[in-house]
C-alpha cells in the first residue's frame, strides 16, 4: 500500500515538473517574440523616418534656391572654399595664426608694412580668395569670440576711415555684438537664433546674387541676402571688436561638424 502511495505521489511530482517546464519554456517563447517583435518595429520605424527624410530631401533639391533648411543638404549644390587669411588686408590690431585660419584681437598695434590694401578703422581682415562666379560655402567657428562680423564684400570696398558696413557700400554680413545678432542691412535688422551658433556657415551665390548664412549646430538658417547683382569679385569678411572679443577660426573642409536636422512636423 505505501508502495503505490510512494508511485503515485512520485507520479504527481513529475506531472508538476513537466507543467512547470511548459510553462517557462511558453514564457521564454513569448518574451523572445516580444523581443522580435519590438526589433522589427524599430526597423519598420526607422525604414518610415529613412522614406520620410528621402522624400523631404527630393522636395529640397527640386527648389533648393528656395529652401532655408538643411545645410548639410545645401552643401551638395555649392563648392567648398578652402579659405585662408590675407595679411596685407588685416587691421593693425588683428593677429593671424601661421596657417592663416585663425585671427585674434591682441591690443598693442603691430608694426605692419603700409598697404593700400589695409584697413585703418574697421578691424578687419579679408579672404585670399576673389569669388566670381559659380556657387561657394565656407565654414567659421565663432564659439570663442564674443563679437564679431562675417560675411562677404566687394574687393574694391573702401578700407580707409570711417565706413559703415552694409550692402550699398559693398558689404553683406552679419553682426553677434553685445549678445544680439544683426543682419546689417540698411538700416540693420534684429535676428532671433533658436540656438547659439558654435559655428556659422556662409553660402554665396553670385549669379543667383545670394548670401546665406546657416547656424551649423542645429541646422537652421539665420540670415539671407536676396537678388543682389554683384559687380565685381568677391571675398570673405571677418571682423573682431575688441581685445575681449577673442578669435574666429575658419574650419578646414573636410572637417565634419556636428548637424542636427530637425524633420518638422
Amino acid at each position: 500500500m505505501c508502495f503505490k502511495e510512494n508511485i503515485t505521489k512520485y507520479i504527481i511530482i513529475a506531472i508538476f515538473g513537466i507543467i512547470i517546464l511548459i510553462l517557462i519554456g511558453l514564457f521564454i517563447y513569448k518574451y523572445y517574440c516580444k523581443k522580435n517583435d519590438n526589433k522589427n518595429g524599430l526597423l519598420s520605424g526607422n525604414s518610415e523616418f529613412q522614406l520620410e527624410i528621402a522624400r523631404r530631401k527630393a522636395q529640397y533639391k527640386a527648389a533648393w534656391r528656395k529652401a532655408q533648411l538643411y545645410p548639410d543638404w545645401r552643401k551638395e549644390e555649392f563648392q567648398a572654399v578652402n579659405v585662408t587669411l590675407d595679411e596685407d588686408t588685416a587691421h593693425p590690431s588683428l593677429l593671424l595664426s601661421e596657417n592663416r585660419r585663425r585671427v585674434t584681437w591682441q591690443e598693442s598695434h603691430q608694426n605692419l608694412s603700409s598697404s593700400s590694401q589695409r584697413f585703418d578703422s574697421l578691424s578687419c581682415v579679408l579672404g585670399q580668395q576673389h569669388i566670381s562666379s559659380g556657387r561657394s560655402f565656407w565654414e567659421v567657428k565663432v564659439k570663442d569670440a564674443p563679437s564679431w562680423d562675417l560675411g562677404i564684400c566687394l574687393n574694391n570696398v573702401t578700407r580707409k576711415g570711417r565706413v559703415t558696413v552694409s550692402p550699398q557700400n559693398g558689404f553683406w554680413a552679419i553682426r553677434f555684438y553685445n549678445r544680439e545678432y544683426w543682419a546689417l542691412t540698411s538700416p540693420e535688422t534684429c535676428l532671433t537664433v533658436r540656438e547659439i551658433p558654435h559655428v556659422v556657415g556662409i553660402f554665396l551665390d553670385y549669379e543667383d546674387g545670394d548670401v546665406s548664412f546657416y547656424n551649423m549646430t542645429d541646422g537652421s538658417h539665420i540670415f539671407s541676402f536676396t537678388k543682389n547683382t554683384f559687380n565685381g569679385a568677391l571675398r570673405p569678411l571677418f571682423r573682431l571688436w575688441s581685445s575681449a572679443a577673442g578669435s574666429l577660426t575658419i574650419c578646414p573642409m573636410g572637417e565634419e561638424n556636428d548637424v542636427v536636422i530637425n524633420i518638422p512636423e
